[in-house]
């Protein structure tokens, strides 16, 4: 089962390094990371994605371990809470004056952004779950994908 971690840390050095390691410590695959600062800018949030591998006991460790660290402020495991995720996705797409269209068109199905233009491709920001990257991807790959960076999940609990 995958787990939507979202760890406060206070915005030092080495504490991606440690939070990290206990994860990887104990076998788990980390499958998407992202970090970045909070609205205060001593304090960042780590929203960790893993796959507990049936460990589930393993898992809830995982987690006492992490609220034991010196500088985690706050552990949430979204498993069983209402949540909000969004990926963020560039991807430039190979382009013929016969694929532009067609590509300007999937664009607005999913709601990207054309970032950039030139004569043999298209740049597109796509924002969404995991699912509709997945998605659009999956599209797109007909044209010929000559670049992609991709964001891991944020994730941020619901009202």
């Amino acid at each position: 089962m995958k787990h939507t971690i979202s760890v406060l840390v206070e915005n030092k050095f080495g504490v991606l390094a440690r939070v990290a390691g206990l994860f990887s410590g104990r076998g788990f695959n980390i499958t998407s990371l992202a970090v970045g600062e909070t609205k205060d800018n001593t304090v960042s949030r780590m929203t960790i994605v893993v796959d507990d591998r049936g460990k589930p006991e393993v898992m809830e460790q995982v987690e006492k371990q992490l609220n034991k660290l010196v500088d985690v402020i706050k552990v949430q495991d979204f498993i069983d809470l209402p949540f909000i995720e969004r990926e963020l996705l560039l991807i430039k797409v190979k382009v013929t004056e016969g694929t532009r269209g067609a590509i300007l068109s999937l664009a607005q199905i999913f709601r990207a952004r054309v970032i950039d233009v030139s004569h043999h491709s298209l740049v597109l920001e796509v924002t969404g779950t995991e699912d509709k990257v997945k998605a659009i991807l999956k599209l797109l790959a007909r044209f010929g994908i000559q670049e992609l960076v991709r964001t891991g999940k944020i994730a941020i609990a619901r009202s």
